[in-house]
């Protein structure tokens, strides 16, 4: 007869989560490193008693300050360890629980694994309605809970505490998988928690989940070589899941092997150092013009590891050859076969390493020329010498401080960024001196991602020093886990753009027949009724003060470099809030963006953008 041990079901819950492991090639690694949550009546004396009380965890608790913002920072951790260790977040019911659902939708757009544990109302509904809880006169069984189904890639309530352990082994599945992983949610009614059972001690028992590269079928590779070997002008564009196979290294020899230029989508960005005679840089609608005149001409891209959105294929309309066609390589299928690719199915590195081989076999090398790829990248390289170098009478460029804090940064700092203007110039512009120090979370562009990412990069890379670069936009919805940087005195440096307000959406507008702009500038509401005023002067650094960071205020750019290095030798979470121009951020380079123009408009300038959007519809992929 099996041992038992009598545990709640919230201490069985981390006693499980605490003895989980994952193997890579050989090697394994702790999964679950942490919880990092706050703590209410649905959820404290469940599984904060049990972080209280269980000696035995090595599991770390992680106060957190925004719900959004622990689960930003658990979806950074794991990305930054390439998805093999995480954090599980916890929450109270209602309020609590909902404000996870944001960072949710983006650890699962990313692909990303995070274990969300939001309390729950009560399962015997004795004191119904409970504080927080949301009644549903059509489904009593309903909770806010149950929002997180739509975001989540497994999402379960454990009504009793026996089912904690399918529950907990179905979670265990999906977090591990190399295809369907994203956010997990098991919902915890609060009564339950704190139920006992009779778990089997095997229940506990150290478990190792092996994560298996997929090789490749030998009919698929075939089809694959056959597609490639009347190829001339191929063009690869290396994605996340790059990263995520630790195949850095085979896409590099695969691309030196046969002269094949290599692009980057945000995700992949880093994969290969900046200055690599084959690395183009970003393509599609932020990307470089190298990489975007290499994707229009290309007769075969080879898209690796990367969900092909909007961004890289520029709504479909990057890839003009007559002639092209895409092979896909990727673990999943449903980014495998986007776009009517033909699908190399399987593991980055073993793929790439397969293809190399039999590629080698037929003496296959592209046309290109190594005059004509070094050309097109050093006029790229010039171009952002020239953007990085940018001076104006009215104060700093926001290019040219962002030159200096590239220049100043090192091969060992990561930087974290997610949305507004800076994606942009950081896809074109940003040179990566190290593998694996770009970490841009653009499958959902979060705003507030910025600060928590960097937290959680820390958390996952102690020894290298990482830098959430954020506008002031971004800022202001999300900064409150800088002082939990600040409790736990890990460094973190915030550089801050202050541009005053949404400018890349106000250039958006702009673009589209606006001729100011409207709603998107952080100005004083004027005599006029509208948001036209003077701009609002937020004193940034005095916010980060107040939370026990050190702060900096830069107004001159002769100033910049000093105060960056200033910033670097802080032995905590330092801010640097920079006064750049609005509106100076980079623009688009032979790139396209569809967004939903106005068909009638009383301005003739929305009217002509329609059309343009309809000219380019015309010449993009219908599928």
């Amino acid at each position: 007869m099996s041992r038992v041990v009598r545990l709640t079901m919230a201490q069985a819950l981390l006693k499980f989560l605490d003895a989980q492991y994952v193997e890579l090639d050989g090697v394994e690694h702790k999964f679950v490193h942490g919880i990092y949550g706050i703590f209410g009546h649905g959820n404290l004396l469940g599984v904060g008693e049990a972080l209280e009380n269980m000696g035995e965890l090595s599991l770390k608790y992680y106060q957190a300050h925004n719900e959004q913002g622990a689960v930003h920072a658990a979806t950074a951790f794991a990305k930054q360890k390439n998805r093999l260790g995480i954090m599980a977040c916890t929450s109270s019911i209602g309020p609590g629980a909902l404000n996870m659902v944001t960072g949710a939708a983006t650890a699962t757009v990313n692909r990303l694994p995070v274990l969300l544990l939001p309390g729950d109302t009560f399962a015997d509904r004795q004191p119904d309605p409970v504080l927080q809880q949301l009644e549903m006169p059509h489904n009593y069984g309903l909770t806010v809970n149950d929002s997180f189904q739509a975001v989540s890639k497994y999402w379960d309530r454990i009504q009793r505490p026996e089912q904690l352990m399918s529950a907990a082994l179905n979670a265990m599945r999906v977090l591990t998988d190399p295809v369907d992983t994203g956010a997990v949610t098991l919902a915890l009614p609060q009564d339950v928690q704190g139920e006992a059972y009779d778990y089997p001690v095997e229940f506990f028992a150290k478990r190792v989940f092996h994560i298996d590269r997929r090789p490749v079928a030998e009919s698929s590779l075939q089809r694959a070589v056959g597609l490639m070997q009347d190829k001339k002008r191929p063009l690869i564009i290396a994605g996340g899941g790059v990263h995520y196979s630790l195949a850095g290294e085979e896409l590099r020899e695969f691309a030196e092997a046969f002269n094949i230029p290599i692009s980057v989508t945000q995700a992949g960005k880093s994969i290969v150092t900046w200055d690599h005679p084959l690395n183009m840089g970003g393509v599609g609608t932020t990307g470089t013009i190298a990489a975007n005149r290499l994707a229009r001409d290309a007769d075969l891209i080879i898209a690796v590891g990367t969900r092909l959105t909007d961004f890289s294929t520029a709504s479909k309309t990057a890839f003009q050859n007559p002639q092209v066609d895409i092979l896909n390589i990727n673990v999943g299928a449903l980014d495998g076969l986007k776009m009517s690719s033909t699908f190399l199915q399987g593991d980055a590195k073993l793929a790439l390493a397969s293809l190399t081989r039999s590629l080698k076999t037929l003496s296959y090398r592209s046309d290109y020329t190594s005059d004509y790829l070094a050309g097109l990248k050093e006029k790229w390289n010039r171009e952002v010498d020239r953007l990085y170098s940018l001076e104006a009478e009215e104060g700093i460029v926001q290019t040219t401080a962002l030159g200096v804090v590239n220049d100043i940064l090192t091969e060992n700092d990561i930087i974290v960024a997610a949305s507004g203007g800076l994606p942009g110039d950081l896809q074109r512009l940003w040179r990566s001196r190290g593998v694996k120090t770009y970490h841009m979370e653009y499958g959902f562009s979060c705003m507030g991602y910025e600060i928590a990412g960097a937290l959680g990069a820390k958390m996952a890379e102690p020894h290298m020093d990482a830098y959430a670069l954020v506008s002031d936009g971004s800022f202001l919805m999300l900064h409150s886990e800088l002082l939990t940087a600040v409790q736990e005195n890990l460094k973190i440096t915030v550089i801050m753009f202050d541009n005053g307000g949404f400018q890349c959406i106000q250039s958006l507008q702009k673009e589209h027949g606006s001729p100011m702009g409207f709603g998107n500038e952080l100005r004083y509401r004027s005599e006029s009724g509208k948001l036209d005023g003077d701009y609002v002067r937020v004193d940034f650094a005095g916010i980060a003060r107040s939370m026990g960071a050190k702060a900096y205020t830069v107004t001159e750019l002769a100033d910049l470099r000093e105060v960056l290095q200033k910033a670097r030798q802080e032995p905590g979470p330092t801010l640097v809030d920079i006064k750049v121009i609005p509106g100076t951020h980079s623009g688009g380079y032979e790139s396209y963006w569809r967004v939903g123009a106005a068909e009638v408009s009383e301005n003739t300038e929305v009217l002509a953008a329609r059309a343009q959007h309809e000219e380019a519809a015309g010449r993009a992929w219908k599928w």
